[in-house]
């Protein structure tokens, strides 16, 4: 298997949205980076990590970058999107990971207009 092999899209996909504070860890790894090596690890055609400069969740505090100080954990937004099938096998995976984080998941069926080179190049 080489580096640059390709994974076919279907048009009806799936996308899986996380969302986390920065500071949240996976052992001694940050959990965005735990959550996307190990959805590249399971063949998921791709995530993504968006870094927001302002949100809040469940406690309510903001977490900005306007604030003096610069914000120690700003909201992240992983987004990953693949076949129902594959993102099904995932959420174990990623439900253990999240086990002792503060987060939300969400799910969305969403239609792939494009996935890799648009001019059909290879």
């Amino acid at each position: 298997m080489n580096g640059c092999e390709t994974m076919e899209l279907p048009r009806d996909a799936v996308l899986l949205r996380i969302f986390i504070g920065e500071n949240e860890r996976s052992a001694r790894t940050p959990l965005y980076e735990a959550i996307v090596l190990k959805a590249r690890e399971m063949r998921l055609a791709g995530a993504t990590v968006l870094r927001g400069p302002m949100g809040f969740g469940l406690s309510s505090h903001l977490h900005t970058t306007k604030i003096l100080r610069l914000s120690q954990d700003l909201p992240l937004i992983i987004e990953i999107v693949d076949t129902q099938e594959k993102i099904d096998a995932f959420l174990p995976t990623l439900d253990q990971m999240m086990a002792s984080a503060s987060g939300l998941v969400t799910l969305e069926k969403v239609q792939v207009l494009q996935y890799g080179k648009g001019n059909g190049g290879g």
